[in-house]
C-alpha cells in the first residue's frame, strides 16, 4: 500500500514518529501541499491522509488507485465527500483526540482576560513595579471566577470538558442543546440559547459548523449579551460574524473576546478583530499539544489499519 501524507507538519512538526504509518506501506510524507500540489502527488497512491489540504472531486476521480482518505482532524469540509462515496471510497476522520487541550485553551483566553497575567509580567519585567509606592497594584480590574456564570453552547466532548474546569472554579454552569429534553450532566442547567446569552458572564462555543450555526454570533445575538460579558471561540471561526463582533468590542457593547480560530486562517492583515479593542487572538493552535497531537496520529493508524482489516471506523460517507 502506498500511503501519502499531503501536510504532515501540523501533525507532526518533528516531535513524534511516523513509524506507525510506516508500518503500514509505503509511506511519503509532505510537510504541506498547496491546492495544485495535491493531485500530482496522490498519483499511484492507495492512501491519502489530510489534515487541512483540500481533497477535491478532481483529485478523487482522477486517482484511479485511491481506496481511502484519512483526515487527520475532525472538521470532513477538506474532502469532496460526494464524489468520495460516487467511488465508494471511505472518509474517516478523528473524533475525541483533544478535548481537554482545547477546553484549556478555552480557559487559558477565560484567565488571560480575568487576570491579564502577561500584562502585568511585561509592565513589571519594564520597570514599572519598581517605581510603585505600594508594594501591589494593578493595570486592570482583576476578576474572580467563583460565582460567575459560564454559558457553554454545544455541550460534547470540549464542551462537557470546559463545563468541568468551570465548576472546578466554582462558576455556576449553563448551556444550550438541541435536544432539551435529555438529561444535563451533573452542575449544568440547560438554557434557551437567548436565554444564555442574555445571562453569562462568559460564553463559550463548542458547536460544530453547520447551515444553521454559520454567523450565529451576530449583531442581534450579541446585542443580548452583558456589556460585561466575554466571548471566547475555540471551534470554528464561521460559527462568529466577524464584522459584527469587531463592531460590539469597539464600541463596547460586549467587554471583550478570546478567540483561537477565525474564518480565514491565516487570517488577512485586514481582518477587523485583529485590531479589535479588549480581543484576544490566538493562531488556531488549542488541539495542538503534544498530547493530543500523538493522540491524533495514533488515531490516524488505527483508522487506516481497521481499514486494511476490512472494518470500517469513523466514516462519514458511507
Amino acid at each position: 500500500m502506498k500511503i501519502v501524507v499531503l501536510d504532515g507538519y501540523t501533525l507532526n512538526p518533528g516531535d513524534l514518529s511516523w513509524k506507525p504509518l510506516e508500518d503500514l506501506g509505503e509511506l511519503i510524507v509532505y510537510d504541506r501541499s498547496s491546492d495544485d500540489e495535491v493531485l500530482e502527488r496522490a498519483q499511484g497512491c492507495d492512501a491519502i491522509i489530510t489534515n487541512k489540504a483540500t481533497v477535491s472531486a478532481e483529485t478523487i476521480r482522477s486517482v484511479a488507485s485511491l481506496k481511502y482518505i484519512g483526515i487527520s482532524a475532525t472538521g470532513v469540509n477538506v474532502v469532496d465527500t460526494d464524489a468520495a462515496t460516487e467511488r465508494g471510497i471511505p472518509v474517516c476522520n478523528l473524533v475525541g483526540y483533544g478535548p481537554e487541550s482545547v477546553a484549556q485553551m478555552a480557559f487559558a483566553h477565560i484567565l488571560n482576560i480575568s487576570n491579564r497575567v502577561g500584562e502585568h509580567a511585561m509592565d513589571t519585567r519594564s520597570g514599572a513595579w519598581s517605581t510603585k509606592p505600594d508594594f501591589s497594584y494593578s493595570l486592570y480590574p482583576l476578576v474572580e471566577l467563583k460565582g460567575l456564570t459560564l454559558g457553554i453552547i454545544g455541550l460534547g466532548q470540549i464542551g462537557s470538558a470546559a463545563a468541568r474546569i468551570g465548576q472546578g472554579f466554582g462558576m455556576k454552569i449553563i448551556a444550550s442543546t438541541r435536544d432539551p429534553s435529555r438529561e444535563p450532566p451533573q452542575g449544568v442547567v440547560w438554557k434557551t440559547l437567548d436565554t444564555l446569552l442574555a445571562e453569562s458572564d462568559f460564553v463559550s462555543l463548542h458547536c460544530p459548523l453547520t447551515p444553521e450555526t454559520e454567523n450565529f454570533i451576530n449583531t442581534e445575538s450579541l446585542k443580548l449579551m452583558k456589556p460585561t460579558a466575554i466571548l471566547i471561540n475555540t471551534s470554528r471561526g464561521q460559527l462568529v460574524d466577524e464584522a459584527a463582533l469587531a463592531d460590539a468590542l469597539n464600541k463596547g457593547s460586549i467587554a471583550g473576546a478570546g478567540l483561537d480560530v477565525l474564518s480565514t486562517e491565516p487570517p488577512s492583515p485586514d481582518n477587523p478583530l485583529l485590531s479589535a479593542h479588549n480581543c484576544w487572538v490566538t493562531p488556531h493552535n488549542a488541539w495542538a499539544s503534544r498530547a493530543a497531537r500523538s493522540r491524533m496520529l495514533e488515531m490516524t493508524v488505527d483508522n487506516l489499519k481497521n481499514f486494511l482489516a476490512g472494518k470500517v471506523t469513523n466514516c462519514v460517507n458511507l
